[in-house]
């Protein structure tokens, strides 16, 4: 295993942990995404979601990492296109995901007549608030809280494990060294010899 591979585990460490995947699908994920953005920009089209779901994760992603003056959303940093990747890769993770979308729609319209697409940014915001904090959360809203945690961890970790997000925690690693070993004047003094 090289540098570069150790770097990538560590950038996807949370994912991995998150969904219980062994280290390989943190690897191939960080490198789709690598080619993702690599790649002449064009239309993702989703082999996991819906057209509907796509778009649902497309707001969700960005109510939980919105652009900021530091760096774009979590949908800039292309997480709708990481999280279909892996889901396709992982088919046992496709079942908490499909079910948690539609609860998601499913609590929206019991509240306000509509899919959470549908939702103004108010009404959405009210959902959202209910299950984002499990101690807080109101009784019966157990199935909303754990699928909004899991999808909060998803995005945090598809969002820091890109170039995006990688620059948005300022991290410096990665970089040439050109380290020309310990100056001959100390090694002189530790009388260890020069180079």
């Amino acid at each position: 295993m090289d540098r570069r591979q150790v770097v990538e585990l560590f950038a996807a460490a949370p994912f991995v942990g998150a969904l219980g995947l062994p280290p390989a699908a943190a690897h191939r994920g960080s490198r789709f995404l690598r080619e993702l953005l690599a790649a002449p920009v064009q239309a993702y089209a989703p082999k996991f979601f819906t057209a509907h779901e796509w778009q649902t994760v497309r707001v969700l992603v960005d109510l939980v990492i919105p652009k900021d003056d530091r760096s774009g959303s979590a949908t800039d940093a292309q997480v709708p296109e990481f999280m279909d990747f892996i889901l396709v890769e992982y088919p046992d993770e496709q079942l908490w995901m499909r079910g948690g979308l539609a609860w998601l729609d499913t609590e929206t319209r019991d509240r306000f007549g509509r899919d959470f697409l549908g939702a103004d940014a108010a009404q959405r915001a009210a959902v959202l608030d209910d299950i984002a904090w499990p101690d807080q959360a109101p009784a019966g809203l157990h199935q909303g809280v754990t699928f909004f945690n899991r999808f909060r961890d998803f995005t945090a970790s598809g969002f820091w494990s890109s170039q995006m997000g990688v620059a948005d925690i300022q991290y410096t690693g990665n970089v040439f060294v050109d380290w020309q070993g310990c100056p001959p004047e100390q090694l002189a003094k530790l009388g260890v010899g020069g180079r």
